[in-house]
């Protein structure tokens, strides 16, 4: 049984979404782990907090962005796209606002992981084949 129900024609663009996601989902784990080892458990959590603040919005955008392909459903996909979109715009905002409410993070340490995981899937197809 798939996470999806929705057309086979959107089966590649997810796979490429959730590949990039996992990629993500690496990097940050690694780079909590050494920063764990050279600046300590505070940082290291600011950092796998930033990356989750990143991540998390991008799965869900990927699930719902693509439910749908081809032409005979071409609103549908413009539709679950900006759909998606809204979607991944606020649960950052309240992502955002839930880490800096409760959690005692390293600022350095958190923006720049969300950075990273921002840029990267831009840079991923310099550096992997996808």
């Amino acid at each position: 049984m798939s996470l999806f129900i929705g057309n086979e024609l959107a089966k590649p663009g997810r796979q490429f979404a959730f590949k990039q996601i996992l990629i993500s989902i690496i990097i940050v784990i690694t780079f909590s782990v050494v920063t764990y080892f050279i600046w300590g458990l505070s940082f290291a959590y600011s950092v796998l907090a930033g990356g989750a603040i990143s991540i998390i919005p991008n799965f869900i955008f990927a699930h719902k962005a693509f439910k749908y392909a081809g032409a005979r459903s071409s609103e549908k996909v413009l539709d679950s796209f900006y759909s998606g979109e809204k979607l991944k715009i606020v649960l950052t905002a309240v992502l955002f606002a839930l880490a800096f409410k409760f959690l005692a993070i390293e600022p350095i340490a958190f923006f720049s992981s969300f950075c990273v995981v921002v840029v990267l899937p831009l840079l991923t197809p310099f550096f992997f084949k996808l």
